[in-house]
């Protein structure tokens, strides 16, 4: 059975870093391409940051140059470092693979607030 748990989010002040967690069980995850995504206005949700199995990253333009993604096998965790946030960060914050196969359930996410 495949679960997902993210954690880390919480109250930050606009300019401040959190870092979220994310640990995902019952899948090959060393070999899985992991993203971190969150709502947007028009869609369901929007790619915030990609990892691949091989340690290369993506990230969206709203957050290039003030999240880092990485990831640590051993433990099945992929991380969101959050650096410099702003209000327009705010959002629930989910982990799952890219592209999402259905395999992977959308857990219930970890909600960041930025006030401004």
């Amino acid at each position: 059975q495949v679960h997902v748990v993210e954690s880390g989010g919480g109250l930050v002040q606009s300019g401040g870093s959190l870092r979220l967690s994310c640990v995902v069980s019952g899948i090959d995850f060393e070999a899985a391409t992991m993203a971190w995504y969150r709502p947007a206005p028009g869609k369901e949700r929007e790619l915030v940051a990609t990892i691949t199995r091989y340690g290369t990253t993506i990230y969206a333009n709203s957050v290039k140059g003030r999240f880092t993604i990485s990831r640590d096998n051993a433990k099945n965790t992929v991380y969101l470092q959050m650096n410099s946030v702003k209000p327009e960060d705010t959002a629930v914050y989910y982990c799952n693979r890219r592209p999402p196969w259905g395999d992977v359930p959308w857990g219930q996410g970890t909600q960041v607030t930025v006030s401004s």
